[in-house]
């Protein structure tokens, strides 16, 4: 049964310094992102493409995107298989290639570090991790490699 589901978001520029886009250095690359009912995000450009260091970019972002989605499929996995999760840290990085046409991301590692209830599960943790990529939806819909480096600990060992 394939069902559909719809986003809405609203992005509002607020860098306008004056003189709008009359030149590339003339004009901020601040912006709001907004959802209704959610709090608001700063948003910027990367500071290599003349932005804020101190608000988020859309590469922070997708990487931000991909690495929450795995989270949130490896914990159902883990659920419905029976292996307790009892803590969750990913350390994500992204590598993206500036070219003459623009710029891609080549690939993205994602880095959880999970700890599980009992030493039993350990193995079974670490298999996880290839089903919940499967049911990523973002990872799904990007077209570059998405890898996984888990390491997996027992709580209080």
């Amino acid at each position: 049964m394939a069902r559909e589901h719809t986003y809405e978001t609203t992005v509002t520029w607020t860098g306008n310094q004056g003189t709008g886009t009359a030149t590339y250095r003339g004009y901020g690359r601040d912006h709001e992102i907004a959802a209704e009912g959610r709090p608001g995000l700063l948003g910027s450009s990367d500071p290599a493409f003349r932005g804020d260091a101190a608000r988020w970019n859309p590469e922070l972002l997708l990487l931000a995107a991909l690495s929450e989605c795995h989270m949130l499929a490896y914990l159902h996995v883990c659920a419905s298989a029976g292996v307790v999760v009892t803590a969750y840290t990913d350390q994500a990085h992204g590598t993206m290639r500036e070219t003459a046409e623009g710029g891609h991301f080549t690939e993205a590692v994602l880095r959880p570090r999970v700890e599980v209830a009992d030493a039993a599960m350990t193995e079974r943790a670490a298999a996880l991790h290839e089903a919940a990529h499967r049911g990523c939806f973002i990872a799904a819909s990007v077209n570059f490699p998405v890898r996984h480096e888990p390491v997996v600990t027992v709580r209080g060992a």
